[in-house]
């Protein structure tokens, strides 16, 4: 059974190097910028994953009334999928749709 914990912090992307500020409204879980996340969760929030590596945004699909990121770990090949944020580039979302 999943279980989210909420942290909403800051940090630095470590694909582009963009100050990545919170979110404010759920937990920040990827860069607005280039959408890169890393792999630091086994549930959402628990940063347990020794992983580490970098989750490269590989696709989009529907999920509800929104949409949510397809990522694949550059280091492990996991796939994760997290939603897209209100500040999202929507280039690189809609980039990335024509992926999938």
């Amino acid at each position: 059974m999943k279980r989210f914990n909420m942290i909403d912090e800051e940090f630095i992307c470590e694909n582009c190097g963009s100050k990545v500020t919170k979110l404010n409204y759920t937990a920040r879980d990827h860069c607005p910028n280039c959408l890169y996340s890393k792999h630091v969760d086994i549930n959402p929030g628990d940063r347990l994953n020794t992983c580490l590596g970098l989750m490269e945004p590989i696709g989009i699909e529907k999920y509800k009334d929104t949409y949510k990121i397809i990522y694949k770990c550059l280091k492990c090949g996991e796939i994760h999928k997290n939603k897209i944020a209100k500040d999202d580039n929507m280039d690189l979302i809609i980039e990335l749709s024509s992926h999938t």
